[in-house]
Order: C-alpha cells, then structure tokens, then sequence
C-alpha cells in the first residue's frame, strides 16, 4: 500500500499514511506532524505506535509532545516519507505514484514475492529474531514453488528480463 501526500498530511491524516507500506510525497504540498496534543489528546489511531516504530522511540516522542508540524524533507530525513517528487500538477504527481505502484506488479515484479516480503518484514518485527528468520524461511520455502520463482531464475541464468504472471 502506498500513501500519496499531496497537502497536509497532520494528524489522522500522518496515521492513515503511516498504516500505508511506502510513504511519497509531492514536493512544496504540505506539511505532516501530530499536533494532537495542541487538542489536548493523543495520536490515537496507531499515531503513537506506528511513528516510534519507523523513528526512534526519543525522536517521536518529542514530535508527539511538541505538536510540531514540519516539511516533507524532514519527514524524510527522520524516515517518515520514503520518496519526495517534484512535479508540474497533482494530476502529474497521481500519474507519477500510479508508474511507481505498477513496478511492484507483474510482469514487472513477482506478486506473491512482493506479499511475502511484506509478510515476513511485518510479522518479523513484532516477534523474536529466531522466530522471524524461521517465518522467512518459510515463506521463502513457498515463493521456490510458485511460477514467479521458476520465471525469475530461469531469466537469471538465461540473462534476460523475467516476465512474472502473479502465479
């Protein structure tokens, strides 16, 4: 799932694009922050949870207490925004997401490898390391018996570009 921040993205806004896989942003369009405490509440939608887990746990915290609202750079300094583009239009900048989001597809990208390298990343950081490892390898274990897995090895070894169908 990928989040488009065109505008401010504050509050509800930052915790629905932070629930999002990959975060891109137009340039100049806005700012983000949690500003809930200027309201007298928390981030309470998964703000306080998902924020400490893509910055460190000090660094959300003084966003959150602070309420500050700051550019899509320094969202991306603190990994928070994944990519900034700058582009003409926000018709252009939707165009430009919709070519981004069509690279994780086939026959571009292997689709069941692109759902279990969310999965196991996921799942993985919220349980112990040897667990996590023995999750990938499971999931890894799936992906050699899967058609993707066939087409994108034999392309290696036959040096051409893989042509993945989803299966």
């Amino acid at each position: 799932m990928i989040a488009a921040l065109n505008g401010h993205t504050v509050g509800g806004g930052l915790e629905i694009a932070m629930a999002a896989d990959l975060r891109v942003a137009r340039k100049g369009a806005g700012k983000i922050g949690l500003p809930e405490v200027t309201l007298g509440v928390l981030p309470g939608t998964g703000g306080t949870q998902r924020l400490a887990r893509l910055v460190n746990k000090s660094t959300a915290l003084e966003l959150m207490v602070t309420g500050e609202t700051f550019d899509f750079e320094r969202g991306k300094d603190l990994g928070i925004v994944n990519q900034i583009w700058e582009t003409a239009s926000a018709d252009e900048f939707f165009e430009k997401v919709q070519k981004y989001a069509e690279q994780f597809c086939p026959p571009h990208k292997a689709a069941k490898a692109v759902g279990r390298i969310k999965r196991s990343v996921q799942s993985g950081a919220e349980i112990p390391f040897e667990s996590a490892l023995a999750v990938e390898r499971e999931l890894q274990q799936q992906l050699f018996q899967s058609d993707d897995a066939k087409e994108g090895l034999a392309a290696y070894v036959e040096k051409r570009k893989p042509n993945f169908s989803g299966r």
